[in-house]
């Protein structure tokens, strides 16, 4: 029993490490083939008849796509052993959970939690779903491009599903005591002795980047600007007035509310606010998609070639979907049913691609494109980086081009320039606080951008 297509030395390397492992993690960067190497795995225990089963667990949007790798990569004795199931399933759907319960006490059972930093909350429903299941199988792994996402302390529910005496805590709360530093009103400080936490990991994880085991093409960045019109610009004034009167640097619920209100303007909706001003919902700005100034500045920069264009809004989507000809939606509003055909019309013969990060951003496999446009940001930097890999991975063999499309002098800035310099909006936020006599002085810098930056060079 072999698979269908021969491993690359670094997957190689991993499989040889991983293998003697019960427990492990493999931590490599989007588009240098963790599933393949998984699956080399699950071949060589199903072959030893160490396990009978593998339960992949990954994101919702990329049940598809695994299982089609797993039809693409593993000989047809080999596929029966496979259950694939959604992580986010697992935080409401008791049925399934059930069921995976039944699985795992019937057969010895290969767990693999796929893209698990969405498992990285240790009061999730997901989490102690997860570890409920975990704890019935004897062999497990954990996969992700990278370990962390804001700082080591996502560390501790990934490795405690694997097993808690890699790290030695048997609670977040004892975890917390020795590495976590919290200032006086319970907001993280700091994440301590991270080189222990680094040494404790070492023995059972596997990690790669891209660069060391693959030359890709380059990527190139362009920053496209526009400016609102006089009464998206009135709008945006108005809503930060609305909302800035709320701001309790205490409270991160009131800064997301400010800036989703904002983004929501930038992007031409208008906030219609309740009575006592607790709640808005939003409206459509402009009757006629086409006299937004972000979608006028998409339409000339568009190519006429196969491209990747990631919303933030579902609107954004509809409306783009009904303006370009050769366009294939992608997001919430597609049954997974149907989301292979929409992949699949779009490597035939459609140009478009529109999508979210949430759909789009996880496990696929898109290098056969090497555009991809930003209509619209937000200061999610993890979904950025997995979203522009769905191109820029193994098998890409053209330069890769991201342009992104801000509204000049408004929060639009200062989260590309976050996400230039890898930087979460939140975190840099914090910092300029710390440094600040005020938080509102300091957000009205954000709100305005700074008009002394070159936004244009900030890839540069």
């Amino acid at each position: 029993m072999r698979l269908k297509n021969e491993l690359y030395p670094h997957q190689k390397d991993a499989v040889k490490k991983l293998i003697g492992l019960k427990v492990g993690a493999l931590f490599a960067e989007q588009g240098t083939g963790k599933t393949i190497t998984v699956l080399e795995m699950a071949r060589l225990r199903l072959e030893s008849g160490k396990i009978d089963i593998v339960i992949w667990l990954c994101p919702c949007s990329a049940k598809t796509n695994i299982k089609n790798e797993i039809l693409k990569q593993c000989p047809n004795e080999m596929i029966h052993a496979f259950t694939i199931c959604g992580i986010e399933t697992l935080s409401t759907s008791i049925r399934a959970l059930s069921h995976l319960l039944s699985l795992a006490r019937e057969n010895k059972c290969f767990l693999v939690i796929d893209e698990s930093l969405l498992v990285k909350n240790p009061w999730a429903y997901r989490t102690e779903h997860i570890l409920m299941l975990a704890e019935k199988c004897k062999y497990r792994i954990i996969l992700n491009g990278t370990p962390v996402s804001r700082n080591e302390a996502d560390l501790y529910s990934q490795f405690y599903l694997l097993d808690w005496r890699i790290l030695g805590y048997k609670s977040y709360w004892s975890f917390s005591a020795n590495h976590l530093e919290y200032d006086d009103y319970g907001k993280l400080r700091k994440v301590l002795n991270t080189d222990y936490l680094s040494k404790k990991i070492a023995p059972y994880t596997f990690q790669i980047t891209k660069k060391e085991c693959a030359k890709l093409p380059p990527k190139y960045y362009y920053a496209c600007s526009f400016s609102l019109t006089a009464e998206q610009d009135e709008e945006y004034s108005y809503a930060a007035y609305r909302l800035m009167d709320e701001i309790n640097e205490w409270k991160p619920a009131t800064i997301y509310r400010l800036f989703s209100g904002l983004q929501a303007v930038l992007s031409g909706k208008r906030l219609v606010f309740n009575r006592s001003g607790s709640h808005f919902e939003t409206v459509e700005m402009f009757s006629d998609p086409m006299d937004n100034p972000r979608i006028q500045k998409l339409m000339k920069v568009i190519e006429d070639e196969k491209t990747i264009i990631f919303c933030k809004y579902e609107s954004e989507i509809s409306q783009l979907c009904g303006l370009l000809d050769g366009a294939v939606r992608f997001d919430g509003k597609v049954p997974q049913r149907n989301r292979a055909e929409a992949l699949h019309e779009f490597a035939g013969d459609k140009k478009y691609l529109v999508a979210n990060r949430n759909c789009a951003g996880f496990s696929l496999n898109l290098q056969f494109c090497h555009n991809i446009i930003y209509l619209s940001n937000d200061w999610d930097l993890g979904k950025r980086l997995q979203s522009e890999d769905r191109v820029h991975r193994i098998g890409q063999e053209h330069d890769v081009y991201i342009t992104d499309i801000y509204a000049e002098n408004t929060l639009d800035e200062q989260i590309m320039h976050c996400l230039s310099k890898k930087e979460w909006l939140l975190d840099q936020l914090k910092k300029d606080i710390s440094d600040a006599t005020s938080i509102k002085e300091t957000l009205k810098k954000y709100i305005y951008g700074s008009r002394n930056r070159n936004v244009e060079s900030i890839y540069e």
